[in-house]
């Protein structure tokens, strides 16, 4: 890591070293992401295989349904989790400690998976929800954290880079993981993605020096009375869930579809309340309160972005597995393969969004936030046009296989729209957030990956009965549309902003 490091041209003599140009610290949180995403892409990248394989009974069509829901119901639960998470850096622990104590969760959790037992498989993806939790949201807001004070263009080319380490992370993951896991023992996969976690963990705490005062202490500290309140809600939320299951278990009548229902039913929930609550929050001072209403429209845009966009996951690794040709001199390479060109695309291309948005902020003529988001609305949309064409090709096919160029096409368009919204929108945040709701800030734009996948519990279904070709057609029409509506409401928007650009 040592020879990454440089010296900050315009800085004094003795001045500290930097990371590419950044705070020192960024090499700590970054290499802490890399690791901890490497874990968990390579994890996700053969979850919707392993339970079609190894865990889901009945049809095989039955399967990939059920499968697919699951795989967007747990995506929404791992980042719904980032809301209690941000509330105990906020109230209880600080940034720091949450993010260590979450790595050390989630390294559990992989380790519990590479145990072959389905007991153990449902135990280990829990300990990772809870895990991450408490690490993504937080360490984002640490990046944050180094940049206080400085340009807005500044803090956005901090965010890339940091964006860069999660899709290092993310490429390797797939080769590795997936490799093991579809060729030689899944839970020999699983394992080696514990083994990422433990590097992050190693990382985070041998660099922790570099992070100064980020995140040391909590912003807002929780009184006694408060966490006892707390802690009963929450005994009695978790006592309610509990003899819910009990009851459908008792009584025959558990279904997967039920948990996979209640969990939709709480991804658009959860979010609605915690605006409701933010807002009657006596510590949200009137000048912040138009700042919240101007998330709002970026939090429901990213909504319907992620749910499109992390359907890479779930329908189209199915689609890579049984509709694309993978042979290549006669070797047929993993399905789960096709996960690492989305990051592969980003680290190429990274680099140069960051450089565009400080040259073009340089001549006053970078694109506002909401055209950043208006655009990744139209290129996610375009990908899933490019679907559903792909999905045409294949039912036309002889072999019922399409080439690997349509999926590559799918991606590159994907991977553009992504780099207009998803560094955008966590630096957005940060600025978005009054001082003392970073972190649950952090949380909710998180929340809004959750809320798009938890409707994918529900909209990935439609898939089968409509067959491809209409199905992605639908949501490219939606997602256009939806750019172009928050194109011609960028006006406002930027009214709510204020000063935040």
């Amino acid at each position: 890591m040592a020879s990454s490091l440089t010296k900050d041209s315009a800085s004094t003599p003795d001045a500290e070293k930097t990371f590419f140009g950044h705070p020192r610290g960024m090499a700590t949180l970054f290499m802490t992401e890399l690791w901890e995403r490497f874990s968990w892409y390579g994890m996700r990248g053969i979850l919707v295989l392993y339970l079609v394989a190894a865990v889901l009974d009945g049809p095989l069509e039955d399967r990939e349904a059920l499968a697919a829901s699951i795989y967007g119901v747990y995506n929404a639960v791992v980042y719904m989790a980032a809301m209690p998470g941000g509330w105990v850096a906020d109230r209880l622990w600080g940034a720091r400690k949450a993010v260590l104590v979450g790595g050390i969760i989630i390294a559990l959790g992989h380790f519990t998976l590479a145990v072959p037992s389905d007991i153990a498989f449902f135990c280990g993806l829990g300990l990772i929800a809870v895990g991450t939790g408490l690490l993504k949201p937080n360490i984002s807001a640490m990046v944050g954290g180094l940049y206080e004070g400085k340009s807005g263009a500044r803090r956005d080319a901090g965010f890339t880079l940091f964006y860069m380490a999660i899709n290092v992370g993310a490429m390797i993951a797939p080769l590795v993981v997936g490799y093991l896991g579809e060729n030689v023992n899944w839970h020999l996969g699983f394992g080696v993605a514990g083994v990422g976690m433990s590097l992050a963990v190693i990382q985070y705490v041998l660099g922790g020096r570099y992070l100064g005062e980020v995140g040391k202490e909590p912003s807002t500290p929780a009184t006694p009375e408060e966490k006892r309140a707390v802690l009963r809600k929450a005994g009695l939320w978790a006592g309610i869930a509990v003899a819910a299951l009990l009851a459908d278990v008792a009584l025959g009548t558990f279904d997967m579809e039920h948990i996979v229902n209640v969990l939709a039913i709480l991804g658009i929930v959860v979010p609605i309340v915690y605006f409701l609550a933010i807002f009657r929050n006596p510590a949200l001072k009137s000048e912040d309160r138009p700042k919240i209403k101007a998330f709002i429209w970026f939090f429901a845009t990213a909504v319907l972005f992620w749910m499109i966009y992390d359907q890479s996951g779930s329908l189209l690794t199915i689609f890579a597995d049984n509709k694309t040709d993978r042979v290549i001199g006669g070797w047929e390479f993993p399905a789960s393969w096709y996960q690492s060109v989305n990051p592969m695309m980003v680290i190429v291309l990274a680099p140069v969004f960051a450089a565009l948005w400080v040259k073009l902020a340089q001549r006053n003529r970078e694109p506002g936030t909401p055209m950043k988001f208006a655009l990744a609305m139209l290129l996610i949309g375009g990908s899933f046009a490019i679907m559903g064409l792909a999905g045409a090709a294949a039912a036309n096919s002889e072999t019922g296989k399409v080439t690997v160029f349509w999926l590559l096409s799918v991606y590159l368009v994907q991977t553009l729209g992504e780099m207009c919204l998803s560094p955008v929108g966590l630096s957005l945040s940060t600025k978005l957030a009054p001082k003392l709701f970073v972190g649950q800030i952090m949380g909710l734009w998180f929340l809004a990956t959750a809320t798009g996948n938890a409707l994918n519990g529900w909209t990935v279904k439609l898939n089968a009965p409509m067959g491809d070709a209409a199905y992605y057609t639908m949501w490219a029409i939606i997602a256009v549309a939806a750019g172009l509506v928050f194109m011609t409401a960028g006006k406002k928007i930027r009214a709510l902003m204020g000063d935040v650009r």
